[in-house]
Parts: C-alpha cells; structure tokens; sequence
C-alpha cells in the first residue's frame, strides 16, 4: 500500500492544477462585474424606495444572503432551463459555464447591493443640501459630490467581497466545471490521492487571496488618501 500523504506528488500535481486558476479568475471577473452593476441597480431601487420594486429588492436579497451559493447555483440550472422554456427560449444546451457565471453573478448582486447602499447612505445629507443650494441639479450633485465619497467608503469592503468571490468558486466543480479543485478531484479520482490536490488547490487559494488582500490595501492608500 502506498503512502497516504506524498508531498512529492503536490509538486506533480501543481503544474495541471494551477493551469486551470483561468476559469477560476473567469469567473470572479464575471460575476463581480456582473454583480456590481446590478448591485448598483439593486440599490438605486432601495434607496429611492421605488414601489413594488423595493419590496422584490429587500426579498431578493435576503433570499440571496440567507442561502448557500450552491443551493442557488443548483436553483440556477435546473431551474432557469424550466422558467426560459415557458417563454419558448430553450437553453438545454447551454455550457454548464454559464450558468455557473448567472449563479455568481446573481450572487454578488445581493452583496453589493447593500455596500452601494450603505455606502451612500452614509453620506452626510448635509451636503447633498448644501449643493443644491448652490444651484447644483439632483444628478450634478449625485455625480459630482455623493458618488466619489460613496466610492472612497464602500471600497475596503468591496475588497472583501472580491476575495469572499473568489473563494466561493470552488462550489462551481459541482456542476461539473473543470477548475482549479475539479481538476484536483479528476487527478485524485485516477490516482487515489487525493489530499496531494486538494493541499495544492488550498495553497493557491491563499496565495491569491494574499495577493488580492495586499492589492487592495495597497490601492487604498493610493486612492484614498483622505480616508486612509
């Protein structure tokens, strides 16, 4: 019988995993873009209170942030084929990818929603006052005044919902997705050694998530001098 544990095989092994780190950025690429215009949308809703549709945002969200992402991301594919075809859109054939990018997506709308949110909220109302009165129209004011502080408060936590994003693909191999752990599970499935890739896939993980923590501290200072 062979050993359980080889380290020698973790160095085998990196070379095929770390190949795969593509899809794993593809994704938090996608679904944070994605998820931050909608977020943005999300929060618009909210904090202008519009009928019906912030009632549906508040649900939506809570739903989302009171959930595990792989529950929503089964939700997604078994469940959006069904919702399209009533609409006769067939969507059957579609790359798992997909709709592990939707998942995401729709993910991190929920959270960014509320960091755009309170992140403008946090704004003084006291100068969004003292803009109009000096002649500055809603959207002037929003724009010019409102938005750049908003930017400088929610970015810290922006930051944490890049890394949390990022650490959540490693649901994605479950419908299949060949990224960085789903190439672990292939190499151990022919091998029987499975530890070797996950201690692999684990060491990649917090490499990157050291690299993004350290970036993101290091744009801060640089951007938000005042904040900082």
């Amino acid at each position: 019988m062979g050993k359980l544990f080889d380290i020698a095989l973790v160095f085998e092994y990196m070379p095929a995993i770390v190949s795969r780190i593509s899809v794993t950025l593809l994704i938090v690429s996608v679904s944070v873009g994605g998820g931050t215009l909608l977020g943005l949308l999300l929060a618009t809703v909210r904090l202008y209170r519009v009928p019906v549709l912030n009632a549906l945002a508040v649900f939506y969200i809570s739903f989302v942030r009171g959930t595990p992402v792989i529950i929503q991301m089964f939700i997604v594919y078994y469940g959006f084929p069904i919702l399209l075809n009533n609409f006769g859109v067939n969507i059957n054939r579609w790359d798992k990818l997909y709709f592990v990018l939707i998942a995401y997506a729709l993910n991190n709308a929920a959270f960014m929603a509320e960091i755009i949110r309170s992140a403008i909220a946090s704004v003084p109302a006291g100068q969004t006052e003292a803009a109009w009165s000096v002649g500055l129209s809603g959207f002037q004011t929003f724009r010019r005044i409102v938005l750049p502080q908003a930017f400088f408060i929610a970015f810290p936590a922006f930051g944490t919902r890049v890394i949390n994003a990022m650490q959540d693909t490693s649901l994605a191999f479950t419908l299949g997705i060949l990224d960085m752990l789903g190439q672990a599970e292939a190499i151990g499935i022919r091998t029987y050694h499975v530890l070797e890739g996950y201690v692999v896939v684990a060491l990649v993980f917090i490499a990157a998530s050291l690299l993004l923590e350290k970036g993101f501290a290091w744009a801060g200072k640089k951007l938000l001098p005042a904040v900082g």
